[in-house]
């Protein structure tokens, strides 16, 4: 994996939506043909289930694994995926999206926005950005982030830092971002060996990415 150690710390408050008290007992999304399917702001997202969830799990099965939040407002969604018996307050791991109605941005500047927003948490000598394959004019491959330990001033987190992989997306009528993070203790961002996930499963997340999720107008 190439390396850049990168520390942004700017304003922005793009698709950062506050999530409901309470997880919803009913699943906000749809599947088909093992995919999960989100139809929200005239857009359908179509991505993997989560990684802890069978391939070949239907509805019933994947519903008795997670619990959700689901938020709309604004011309802005946020969808989030916890495993059962985890949420806002405790997760070692979440899963989730943001769609917007954004239509003049491009993807790279959708993309920075969005790293800036999460570097903000992040203690920035400890951060650390990869792809596994350069741009395309037209696509963003998916990117790893990594964060070895949060600020001090985010004391819920104290002591903590987490893996996060994202996918950018684009479609006709808007703007989307899968993302999946991994929390645990504090880590050294350069070590791979000390993330809290094995870096086999974060490459592998983001071939899913590339691969498996789809943002398009909703017929």
């Amino acid at each position: 994996m190439p390396w850049t150690n990168k520390a942004a710390i700017l304003a922005a408050g793009l698709m950062m939506l506050p999530a409901p008290v309470l997880a919803q007992n009913a699943l906000p999304f749809t599947q088909d043909e093992g995919r999960l399917v989100l139809d929200v702001l005239g857009q359908r997202l179509t991505l993997p289930p989560p990684d802890w969830v069978g391939l070949d799990a239907d509805l019933a099965a994947i519903s008795e694994r997670v619990s959700t939040r689901f938020f709309e407002d604004g011309g802005q969604a946020q969808l989030t995926i916890y495993k059962r018996g985890e949420g806002e307050a405790f997760w070692t791991s979440l899963y989730g999206a943001r769609i917007s109605t954004e239509t003049d941005m491009d993807l790279a500047e959708f993309r920075s926005r969005v790293v800036n927003i999460y570097a903000q948490s992040c203690d920035p000598d400890t951060v650390a950005l990869f792809q596994l394959e350069p741009d395309a004019e037209d696509a963003l491959p998916p990117l790893g982030y990594v964060c070895g330990a949060y600020l001090d001033a985010f004391t819920d987190f104290a002591g903590q830092g987490e893996v996060m992989v994202m996918g950018f997306y684009k479609s006709e009528a808007g703007l989307g971002l899968v993302f999946q993070e991994w929390r645990g203790e504090a880590f050294d961002a350069s070590a791979p060996a000390s993330w809290p996930v094995p870096a086999e499963t974060v490459e592998a997340r983001m071939a899913q990415f590339k691969s498996e999720v789809s943002l398009t107008l909703l017929d």
